[in-house]
C-alpha cells in the first residue's frame, strides 16, 4: 500500500532543492492519505493544481481535509484517532507547512507499520 519515508531525508531534501522536494513530498503525502482513508479528494496532482491556482488559499482546505483523512484511518487501523485540524492550520499560517509534513508523514508511517506486521484485521 504506502512505503514508510524517512522524515529527516525528506526535509534535507527539501532544504538542499530549495523546496522543489517539498512539492514532491506534498503530492506524495496526499496520494498516501488518500490511498489509506479511501478519500479521492485527496489526489495529489489535484491537490498540486489547486494549490497553485489559488495561491495557496486551497493549503488551508488542504490542512482540514487531511487532518479529518487521518483521523479516519486510523481508526480504520485500530490505531489512536487524533484530531489535529487546528494545528495544521494553525502552522500553514505561520508558514511552517514543512512542519505539517512531517506530522503527516510520521502517522502515515505509523499506519503503514501496522499495516506490514499484518496487525490490520
Amino acid at each position: 500500500m504506502i512505503k514508510k519515508k524517512d522524515i529527516v531525508t525528506n526535509i534535507i531534501l527539501t532544504i538542499i532543492t530549495c523546496g522543489i522536494y517539498g512539492i514532491f513530498w506534498f503530492v506524495s503525502i496526499s496520494d498516501d492519505v488518500r490511498i489509506v482513508s479511501n478519500d479521492e479528494r485527496l489526489s495529489g496532482g489535484k491537490c498540486l493544481l489547486l494549490t497553485i491556482i489559488t495561491c495557496g488559499i486551497y493549503g488551508y482546505y488542504w490542512c482540514y481535509l487531511v487532518a479529518k483523512a487521518l483521523m479516519q484511518a486510523q481508526s480504520k487501523y485500530e490505531l489512536p484517532a487524533d484530531d489535529y485540524t487546528l494545528l495544521y492550520i494553525i502552522l500553514r499560517i505561520f508558514g511552517l507547512s514543512i512542519v505539517n509534513y512531517c506530522l503527516i508523514q510520521n502517522e502515515l508511517n505509523l499506519i503503514s507499520t501496522k499495516i506490514s506486521n499484518n496487525e490490520v484485521i
